[in-house]
């Protein structure tokens, strides 16, 4: 447990509200044992930053460094599923150069940010918490809303993508009745797993990540001497540059929802930059590679490639067997995916409950598990209801709302910097403000692109999930003042 978390509470006190301050900016990684944290605050001097920790002083089950790794992976990726419409939408070359570019001006930035605000303010709600201590619980509540609904809805493009993946082997799960079943049983059956804790959830993630990669790692070596580079200047019949980005987004975003989880994760200040660097790494090789061997190793038009293609792709390099294989990779990487997603957003409303801005029982965990069991049922309930709508809407959706996030988190990345610039940060970014504000810059015009090319539709879903956002802020404000609801006194006001 860190130092920051230990600081003025007693072991049989909660954790303190307190992160820790270093007396000079630290560059890189400590290792979370700073001796000037030793004596106990009885009131933090004014420099030091407020933060709710919601972790237990006696729980043993922390996220160590590999299943931290493999849940960043299954938060952002879990292999090269879903990235095929990007070849069918702008053609094999768009599709190469978008999977080696974006990593550098999206995935990277973003993996920094979180690598620094997780390891300063290591605390349950992740980038709630960092809105919140930069522009106040109005903005902490918007970017919940806003986090927390991406999340969910893209947790409800698993079932979608698992039974487009299932129906290659059998086609009945692919329509009518046998698709609405296989969603349901896989939504229910996935939370229960996710209520046996996140250290099952993290190593269970290891196993599938790796049983879920490996047919890929297969795939391109064998397709190695098979590869003609002149396939991949294949040209799409018509560009679908809306798609194309959109898919882009989505196979590369979600790097900061790990944050979520930071007051499970053992030496968080250690822990979360090293496990992120790793995971970046294994992300981007992992969409390279299969689509490097898939374009140029068959001869698929790129209309061909819809979602599943690479199973299909897979067979014609290597036989039924390699198919078969991949086919099993989509489902054990659509369960990684969802579990990954599902824990991120039931500690989010932990992270919320801690910071008052929703009711405590919302931090009510179960007993044995200490799983945050109401966080889990309610995200079950709404990621089944969005289940059933499409793919490329899912997916749209999760984008606009993820995008509205993301540049309130950059401004809170820099606001932080500037409003607090002396917090204990155990990573810190090592470039000053205007390095910070370019490298932020760059990926929030992606995401103003991003929402420009959205349809009206999601548009319109965007800013109605919003609306109610805000009213439900008000409501809580409303509970709160007149006592009919419990909250947190960890809040900012």
């Amino acid at each position: 447990m860190t130092k920051e978390i230990q600081l003025g509470s007693p072991p049989d006190q909660s954790p303190s509200r307190y992160a820790s301050k270093s007396p000079k900016p630290m560059a890189g990684i400590s290792d979370d044992t700073d001796p000037t944290l030793s004596l106990p605050l009885t009131k933090p001097p004014k420099s030091i930053l407020p933060t709710p920790i919601a972790v237990s002083h006696t729980r043993t089950n922390k996220l160590t460094l590999v299943p931290l790794i493999f849940l960043i992976f299954f938060e952002v990726a879990g292999g090269p599923y879903g990235a095929e419409p990007a070849v069918s939408a702008a053609g094999p070359l768009y599709a190469l150069i978008g999977f080696l570019v974006f990593p550098f001006i999206w995935s990277i930035p973003e993996s920094l940010v979180t690598a620094e605000l997780s390891s300063a303010l290591p605390g349950n709600g992740g980038f709630v918490v960092w809105a919140d201590r930069a522009f106040g619980p109005f903005f902490g509540w918007l970017m919940g809303t806003w986090k927390y609904l991406s999340g969910i809805i893209n947790c409800a493009a698993f079932p979608a993508l698992f039974a487009d993946y299932l129906s290659r082997v059998y086609s009945p799960v692919g329509s009518g009745s046998g698709y609405y079943i296989t969603v349901t049983v896989m939504n229910i059956a996935l939370s229960i797993l996710n209520f046996t804790g996140l250290s099952i959830v993290g190593w269970f993630a290891v196993v599938l990540g790796v049983l879920s990669l490996s047919p890929f790692v297969l795939m391109t070596g064998i397709a190695i001497p098979k590869i003609k580079p002149s396939r991949w200047l294949a040209k799409a019949e018509s560009k679908d540059w809306r798609l194309f980005f959109n898919t882009l987004f989505w196979n590369l975003n979600f790097w900061d929802s790990a944050s979520t989880m930071a007051g499970e994760v053992d030496k968080p200040g250690k822990t979360f930059p090293r496990a992120l660097v790793v995971a970046v790494i294994m992300t981007s090789l992992g969409y390279i590679l299969p689509l490097m061997a898939g374009t140029g190793a068959t001869n698929a038009s790129p209309d061909a490639w819809g979602n599943g293609f690479f199973a299909d792709a897979a067979g014609m390099i290597a036989g039924k067997w390699l198919k078969y294989w991949i086919e099993v990779g989509a489902v054990l990487s659509s369960v990684g995916l969802y579990e990954a997603q599902l824990s991120s957003g039931a500690f989010q409303l932990v992270g919320m409950a801690d910071l008052g801005l929703l009711p405590k029982f919302f931090a009510h965990r179960a007993p044995f598990f200490e799983t945050p069991w109401v966080g889990i049922l309610l995200s079950t309930l709404i990621t089944m209801g969005l289940s059933f709508l499409s793919f490329d809407t899912i997916v749209a959706s999760a984008n606009f709302l993820y995008s509205l996030g993301m540049i309130l988190e950059f401004g809170s990345f820099i606001w932080l910097r500037v409003k607090h610039p002396d917090l204990f940060r155990p990573y810190r970014v090592p470039l000053r403000l205007p390095g910070l504000v370019i490298m932020c810059l760059v990926p929030s015009a992606f995401l103003v692109l991003v929402m420009a090319i959205a349809t009206w539709k999601v548009f319109v879903i965007s800013v109605g999930f919003t609306v109610a956002g805000i009213a439900v802020y008000f409501i809580m404000r409303l509970c709160k003042a007149k006592g009919c609801l419990k909250f947190s006194t960890g809040d900012s006001s």
